[in-house]
């Protein structure tokens, strides 16, 4: 059998050599327009970056490698330019040797892959905007990047690659601007999920510009204007575009093979195109998506390598296997973040008018009383008739990877939200907690399909008319104070049964904490003492905080260091008393009640240093430090960890009002979960003069 294959990155580079392990006999031809196959196609931008810094260690196999280890006839820089599915024959350009030729096929594989899109635009041929899609790409970035030092950078798109290349141009030393035309990064995660990596890309330094369109570029003397649809510009030295791809389609649609309705190439169960003979794999296709039941396009590598075997077998064995489909499980690393979804999002089953519910979550990495336990947040979509799982997106700094793996397994599965309860996980202290994130997800949800509980999501707690509606705090009134919804009234969990009384029960009462426990215990008092109408904001004051902020600039977030004027007293760090609080891992409200145990032992020119696990501080700590005179020194967030040193003129002494220091203690949001050590430096100047107000 002679068996030619158009592509030989992964799909086609799989496909040659399982071929080659079933049959010994089998005359298989791959054709490579590149030079390289069978390369790390999704290692390219960490060598750009420097994270990966040999050049090949990219390539799984090289070119003679391949040839002898599975003598296969492979001919790079050989591009086929159509095929013609009467005669089996296809046209081949030799690169090399400028020439055409004519070579015929028993089968055909069509591994193409996708394309970036390029829209045309004035100005986009110009040598300093880049795309990213194979080696030669990366080579002309790097070489770029090496031989002109450039500073800045704009990488439009926020995709996957997107957000890989900002996050290694930054490691490469450049200044980076974002610039998204949705609202969101991140397309197969949901806005409120998205949000959270919005934050952390700001807590880098990225200037993230969203809703944001590029109309065109101009070249100047030293750069690049990216004319911003909008009316205003940025200034670059380099551009990565990065909006997008499509299947490369074109081969099989002038060869006149049918396409599918998302302009892919159709297959069958058996990756069988509308031609017996010819069978395609990976990007170019549309597969099934079985959550909601339709073909889409999925550019991933994972199902273009799982296709590759299925169709090596079907064309050796007869159509035998099929190809069951892929929820699109997909991960991504953003700087110290890891973001992954499985299955369908909300918007996705919007669009498909697709009825199911949202849960929100927020966990930990590990057992919260185990060092280094990291914040871990969690959305499950599910079916509210059955509660099949549809959906599950992770967000986190530790442990999302192994998370969205058990949900994937549930989805693919056609599980539901009772086998996340049952998921049966390995636990030790240092990798889980007894019960852990997913079988809490599993548990909540359970809650809200047999009306233990009613949940309300923060997109529509904004449009509750608060005549008609009571929202209650039941956080404690230190977090209260320092951040809170719009007309909510604080009545923290422990009071409720006492203050029943300042509860009308001809209103909708909404309640809500900080993750969603209190508010579910709040909630659960207040059905079981003859309130009808309770609804408990899924995910907490952390969900709804988080999705509403402002995170479009950069404004105000530190990440180097500011000098205080020598204002504040140059001690060595060996003379300083430090008080140290480890308040990782501790549920709300016990990093602020460690904070109010320790803070008398705090004297005149001591340091207070607390670790906690809350990636809000960042956002928050500019607006506390201005309500309480600080001096935020430096802040920086490596690894999960966000490390901030502030002094101050005025900070910190014992002069000031008991209430007005239970409003600095009201910062329970930022000292609430993200390891995190704050160096608070009392100085002697102004204590007893100046008032909180004038500081």
């Amino acid at each position: 059998m002679k068996i030619l294959i158009i592509g030989g990155v992964a799909g086609g580079a799989t496909a040659a050599a399982r071929l080659r392990r079933m049959d010994e006999n089998a005359q298989i031809i791959l054709f490579e327009r590149g030079e390289y196959v069978s390369y790390a196609n999704c290692g390219l931008p960490y060598y750009i970056g420097g994270t990966i810094s040999e050049r090949d260690r990219l390539f799984v196999q090289t070119v003679d490698g391949f040839i002898n280890r599975f003598n296969i006839d492979i001919r790079v820089r050989s591009e086929v330019t159509s095929f013609d599915l009467k005669d089996k024959t296809v046209k081949v350009h030799d690169i090399a040797a400028n020439r055409d030729y004519i070579e015929s096929y028993d089968k055909l594989i069509i591994s193409t892959g996708a394309e970036p899109i390029k829209p045309p635009m004035p100005g986009i041929e110009d040598s300093r905007i880049f795309s990213l899609r194979n080696v030669p790409d990366m080579d002309k970035i790097k070489s770029y990047i090496n031989q002109h030092k450039p500073r800045r950078a704009v990488v439009i798109g926020g995709g996957f690659i997107g957000l890989e290349m900002v996050e290694n141009l930054h490691d490469a030393g450049l200044d980076i601007t974002l610039i998204e035309k949705s609202n969101q990064v991140m397309a197969p995660i949901d806005f409120s999920m998205a949000s959270i990596v919005h934050r952390h890309l700001i807590q880098k330094n990225v200037s993230l510009l969203l809703e944001e369109g590029v109309a065109q570029f101009e070249s100047i003397e030293h750069g690049i204007n990216v004319i911003l649809e909008s009316g205003g510009s940025v200034t670059a030295d380099m551009v990565i575009l990065s909006i997008g791809v499509r299947p490369e389609v074109k081969l099989a649609k002038d060869a006149g093979l049918q396409l599918g309705s998302m302009g892919g190439i159709k297959v069958d169960d058996y990756m069988q195109t509308s031609d017996s003979s010819v069978y395609a794999l990976g990007d170019a296709t549309e597969v099934l998506n079985p959550v909601i039941n339709k073909h889409t396009l999925v550019p991933l590598a994972g199902p273009a390598n799982k296709q590759a075997r299925i169709v090596a077998d079907n064309i050796l064995e007869g159509n035998k296997y099929i190809y069951k489909g892929t929820i699109g499980t997909s991960i991504a690393k953003v700087f110290d973040l890891t973001v992954a979804a499985a299955g369908a999002s909300s918007k996705l089953l919007n669009r498909e008018k697709i009825e199911h519910i949202s849960s929100y979550t927020h966990g930990s990495s590990h057992a919260g009383y185990y060092p280094e336990a990291l914040p871990l947040s969690i959305k499950i979509i599910f079916s509210p008739e059955d509660g099949r799982l549809l959906g599950a997106q992770v967000v986190g700094y530790d442990g999302v990877d192994k998370r969205i793996d058990l949900f994937a397994q549930v989805i693919k599965n056609g599980g539901t939200i009772y086998d996340l309860q049952e998921i049966e996980h390995a636990y030790a202290p240092p990798y889980s907690s007894a019960k852990d994130p997913v079988n809490m997800a599993g548990f909540v949800a359970e809650n809200i399909l047999k009306g233990k509980v009613n949940i309300i999501q923060w997109r529509d707690i904004l449009n509750v008319d608060k005549a008609e509606a009571m929202i209650i705090d039941s956080r404690t009134k230190e977090e209260y104070d320092f951040g809170h919804i719009e007309g909510a009234i604080n009545i923290p969990v422990d009071e409720i049964r006492s203050r029943l009384n300042e509860m009308p029960r001809d209103k909708k009462t909404i309640v809500y904490c900080a993750v969603g426990l209190r508010g579910y215990i709040a909630s659960r008092i207040l059905m079981q003492h003859g309130y009808t109408d309770v609804y408990n904001l899924s995910g907490g004051y952390r969900t709804y905080s988080c999705a509403i902020a402002d995170n479009t600039t950069s404004e105000g977030l530190c990440d180097t260091l500011i000098k205080d004027d020598g204002e504040m007293e140059n001690k060595e760090s060996a003379m300083i008393k430090t008080i140290k609080i480890d308040a990782c891992g501790l549920q709300c409200p016990g990093p602020i009640m460690q904070l109010k145990r320790n803070y008398d032992e705090i004297n005149l020119g001591d340091r207070l240093e607390i670790s906690v696990t809350d990636q809000a501080f960042g956002e928050d700590l500019n607006g506390w430090c201005r309500m309480v005179g600080a001096k935020l020194v430096s802040m920086n967030n490596s690894g999960g960890v966000i490390t901030a040193i502030g002094g101050s003129t005025s900070i910190f002494h014992k002069r000031y009002s008991k209430e007005y220091w239970h409003s600095i203690w009201g910062i329970a949001n930022i000292f609430y979960k993200i390891p995190l050590n704050i160096f608070l430096l009392p100085t002697n100047d102004l204590i007893s003069e100046v008032s909180p107000t004038q500081s």
